[in-house]
């Protein structure tokens, strides 16, 4: 019984390590596969909600935004790797992808902190415009990569 579990145990070690191993060769995606939202709005929807989930709405859009627009020269939707448009995966392209989505992430922390803080003072109607004018940017990404 002892040598099952042990090897089981072994297995599962050696089965997770070569896991890992294997991800670091896999390419990176350009724009993170968190950069979606769940659905569009009108205002009507919008205006039925509360400011708690507008507010949540409108972060999650820029969270969107802002991994978005950077790239949006290489690649508009999340999954898109190096590899797929023909960039070198060598290791300085992988150190600046590394890089830009190290500063990214930082910038939204402090971002989603700020608009935590101050957005609830906003007026309800400027938030709504808002969350419809994000979404219309985003709706202008998915034509732009369609030309």
């Amino acid at each position: 019984m002892k040598r099952k579990i042990v090897f089981l145990s072994l297995f599962l070690i050696l089965s997770i390590s070569g896991v890992s191993a294997q991800s670091k060769d896999l390419p990176q995606s350009i724009i993170s596969k968190t950069a979606v939202i769940r659905g569009y709005h009108v205002q009507q929807e919008l205006k039925e909600m509360n400011k708690g989930e507008l507010l949540e709405l409108y972060i999650e859009r820029i969270k969107v935004l802002v991994k978005i627009l950077p790239h949006i020269a290489l690649a508009t939707k999340p999954g898109v790797t190096l590899t797929d448009l023909g960039i070198p995966n060598n290791a300085d392209n992988k150190k600046a992808l590394a890089s830009q989505d190290e500063s990214c992430t930082k910038f939204l922390e402090s971002t989603v902190e700020f608009q935590r803080t101050m957005v609830p003072y906003s007026d309800t109607r400027n938030l709504i415009n808002a969350i419809l004018f994000y979404e219309n940017i985003m709706k202008s990404l998915h034509e732009f990569d369609s030309n």
